[in-house]
């Protein structure tokens, strides 16, 4: 009886490490999923004065009365706003539009919510009239940049007018897995949607000349390009000009697909007078949507939609980004925008 009692106790041991170790090679099989977002900042300004730039509203002395202290609640918001993206984790990658300069950065990610997952950035100044910039913070745990750069767009009808340059970085996930991305904010709308047009046709050609180039390359490219477009996806300038086409219209091996195609029209990253739109937007290459050893999940982007980020309409029923300032009067939110995001499977 005393040998049946230890036999049935080994037994059991073993079943249970057979089980442990069978868990473990499952949970090893399991998809790793990195979170790729993307954040119009609406207006970091850092508030000390650059000479060079026209940033005179944001400072102590400027219409807006940028003190230290609305600088640093700012940073402290778009930061909260920045780990909500992630849900349980921050996002591996943010794409941010509207940053002064690099300290702005530097000041954000050494704020209390962010300072302890060592954020990374890349950041290049752009000869933007206003003084704003496209950056990247990426964690240097999960990412490793191998090579980044600013790439200008130019306005061949227009010389004299200068924009926000297209932030370009290859980097590696996981220790072994490629991706190019490339983040945007187009030329706004000022002066009328059908006015300003040409302008962002015309980054929309530099943005397709860069993926036709990486699509030339002669292995699987792996692009992600997500920003403020200042326009939707049905628009000339990504529709016709870039041809990035929903997943259901994909033509080819190396299309490219703008995942916010098939969301509901009835919200977005956006609200003007009233109506959603998704000027923020993310756009694939289809080989992250073949199920090979990279893929989107779901094959579709998303909206953080947290209620912190939103408040009610003045004008118009419903809710609208509760942004910084409202005109001149300050508010104390987050940003005009709310921010888009994919989670990427690696298999």
């Amino acid at each position: 009886m005393k040998f049946l009692t230890i036999s049935c106790q080994t037994l059991a041991h073993s079943f249970f490490l057979v089980l442990l170790l069978l868990c473990v090679k499952l949970n090893a099989q399991k998809s790793e999923s990195q979170r790729i977002a993307f954040y119009n900042l609406e207006n970091l300004f850092h508030p000390e004065n650059d000479s060079l730039k026209n940033d005179d509203e944001y400072t102590p002395e400027g219409k807006r009365n940028w003190s230290i202290y609305r600088y640093h609640e700012k940073l402290n918001h778009m930061a909260k706003a920045i780990l909500s993206i992630g849900e349980w984790l921050p996002p591996t990658i943010v794409g941010v539009a509207e940053v002064e300069n690099k300290q702005a950065l530097e000041d954000l990610i050494s704020t209390e919510v962010l300072r302890k997952f060592n954020y990374g950035i890349i950041h290049f100044e752009s000869p933007d009239r206003r003084g704003i910039d496209v950056g990247m913070l990426y964690r240097k745990d999960e990412f490793t940049p191998i090579a980044s750069r600013p790439i200008p767009v130019k306005m061949h009808n227009d010389p004299n007018f200068v924009t926000r340059d297209i932030l370009y970085c290859k980097g590696i996930f996981n220790k072994k897995d490629t991706v190019h991305l490339l983040f945007c904010h187009w030329p706004s709308r000022y002066g009328g949607q059908a006015r300003s047009e040409p302008k962002r046709i015309q980054a929309a050609l530099t943005l397709k000349h860069i993926t036709d180039s990486l699509n030339m390359l002669p292995y699987p490219t792996y692009v992600i390009a997500a920003g403020d477009f200042n326009d939707e996806w049905t628009n000339i300038s990504l529709h016709d000009t870039l041809k990035a086409q929903p997943l259901d219209t994909m033509l080819h091996g190396k299309s490219l697909i703008n995942l916010m195609a098939t969301l509901p029209p009835t919200q977005g990253s956006h609200r003007y007078r009233g109506t959603w739109s998704y000027l923020d937007q993310i756009i694939v290459s289809s080989s992250l949507l073949s199920n090979e050893a990279i893929s989107i999940k779901d094959n579709t982007a998303k909206v953080t939609t947290h209620g912190f980020l939103l408040t009610t309409d003045d004008k118009y029923p419903g809710s609208v980004p509760f942004r910084t300032f409202l005109g001149y009067k300050y508010q104390g939110g987050f940003s005009d925008h709310l921010p888009v995001y994919v989670d990427l499977i690696f298999k």
